[in-house]
């Protein structure tokens, strides 16, 4: 359904100012939009991680081609003068990053923001964004479309119970299996474990399968962040247990050491390959090894379904995978011991849109950001693919085609969780990944859990920021 976007009241002009604020205004530097001409007219940018023609060139097509002509057409309907540009980059992340802290730091920049989801924390705690409604006004909450992303999605762009920004499309983690490998092992074919015990005794029953890797499931440096994210962070969560929670990060918990105990029953058990971990291109072996049927389980996002084991497409093509690969959501240790009291967990990415919180045309900044997070708008974007989005219904329409994303929209993105926007963030992963490298050598698990906290409270300040 079109939405029209929400009005907003009439820019006032800078002649109409007194000759303070005049000065004052003149004073600052330019937020990346020009303040109210004289004749009311308004100039909003944009700015985004893409380019056309490269780095993600098929989002700076839509914003050029798609999103500006019709934001502008939908403003001049409503008897208004709005000019929208956009900032194209096509950068290295991380000097993305540094160019738009700059900005913001500087109070200039773009009105409406791309950013990592992981950056959030860290550019709220440095006072370069502010929550949505403090800087877009009354109209951020009763926007439509908050009925619409489930409230863990929405904690994409949350952080301290704030909203800062507008989630785009994200993904979730599940456990993939080999649907005939399970029907060689006595297991069934339709396999939904409700606890990790249950992942144990499936993987117990597929190591009598020659030449078959039961488990997989990410570990040590070598696999780096995947191994927090298709691994520790969403077995953690079903313990019950965030990494950063309550402004202190998880020490030698309980939940921790339930982890990683864990993975050493699965790799101390002969239940998983230990050598796969220490690979420097081993989470690639484990794709390719999982599309030649030599994985029966692999905790995965659900890109490995979208583009590595894409029949046509995909890194390891498997023609046959709508008939072959099961997929199930990953359980909580027991049933209700996960994070909020679930029964399942998973974890997912993704980037949010923000408003620079030094626009001058605040209100019509947040119209342009609920314009692009319009349900036409993120079906304008897909252009066709099926891809998750933030949002339910446009994921009930695009989805229709593809049973598994259909399963990561409706069943794993209302129990998800993310990864705390915080600068240190990366640090506190590394050493997570050294603890589940431990447990998968043989360290016992309060020995390497020990280990974990110690670095952390050298990493976050003290032990004063961490809690067991």
């Amino acid at each position: 359904m079109r939405r029209s976007p929400r009005s907003a009241p009439r820019p006032t002009p800078v002649a109409a100012l007194t000759a303070v604020l005049a000065a004052a205004v003149l004073a600052l530097a330019s937020c990346g939009s020009d303040a109210p001409a004289e004749d009311g007219s308004v100039t909003l940018t944009i700015t985004a991680n893409a380019i056309s023609g490269g780095k993600n060139a098929a989002s700076a097509d839509w914003i050029k081609q798609w999103v500006i002509p019709r934001f502008e057409a939908a403003q001049k309907a409503a008897g208004r003068d709005v000019r929208v540009l956009f900032q194209p980059n096509g950068v290295d992340d991380e000097q993305y990053k540094t160019k738009i802290a700059l900005d913001l730091k500087s109070r200039t920049g773009a009105d409406v923001i791309d950013v990592d989801g992981i950056w959030v924390g860290e550019f709220a705690q440095a006072g370069y964004i502010k929550p949505l409604a403090e800087v877009g006004g009354p109209g951020v909450d009763a926007w439509e479309g908050w009925s619409q992303i489930p409230q863990a999605v929405q904690g994409l762009g949350i952080f301290d119970g704030k909203k800062y920004g507008l989630p785009q499309g994200t993904d979730g983690r599940v456990l993939y299996y080999n649907k005939r490998l399970f029907a060689e092992a006595g297991l069934p074919g339709s396999w939904q474990p409700k606890s990790w015990q249950e992942i144990i005794d499936a993987g117990t029953a597929l190591k009598k399968l020659p030449g078959v890797t039961p488990i997989q499931i990410n570990a040590g440096t070598a696999m780096g962040e995947a191994t927090t994210m298709q691994g520790a962070l969403p077995l953690l969560a079903g313990t019950g247990t965030e990494v950063y929670s309550n402004g202190k990060w998880t020490g030698a918990s309980q939940g921790l050491k339930d982890v990683l105990a864990f993975y050493r029953q699965i790799y101390g058990g002969g239940l998983g390959d230990p050598k796969l971990q220490q690979e420097a291109k081993g989470r690639d072996k484990s794709f390719a090894e999982f599309a030649d049927g030599k994985i029966g389980i692999l905790a995965e996002g659900d890109y490995f379904w979208r583009a590595v084991v894409e029949p046509k497409a995909g890194v390891a093509p498997m023609a046959d995978r709508d008939q072959v690969v099961g997929y199930a959501k990953i359980p909580a240790r027991e049933p209700g011991a996960g994070i909020r009291g679930q029964d399942f967990v998973s974890m997912s990415g993704g980037a949010v849109r923000v408003l620079n919180p030094f626009s001058k045309n605040p209100r019509q900044a947040w119209e342009l950001l609920a314009f692009m997070h319009s349900a036409e708008a993120l079906k304008a974007e897909l252009a066709g693919a099926a891809r998750v989005t933030s949002r339910t219904d446009v994921n009930a329409e695009v989805l229709s085609g593809d049973p598994m994303l259909t399963f990561i929209a409706d069943e794993v993105l209302p129990v998800t969780a993310y990864r705390p926007g915080l600068a240190v963030y990366p640090q506190v992963s590394a050493a997570l990944q050294e603890a589940t490298a431990a447990a998968v050598s043989g360290t016992p698990p309060e020995e390497a859990a020990s280990a974990y906290r110690a670095k952390v409270e050298g990493i976050v300040g003290g032990p004063g920021n961490v809690a067991d």
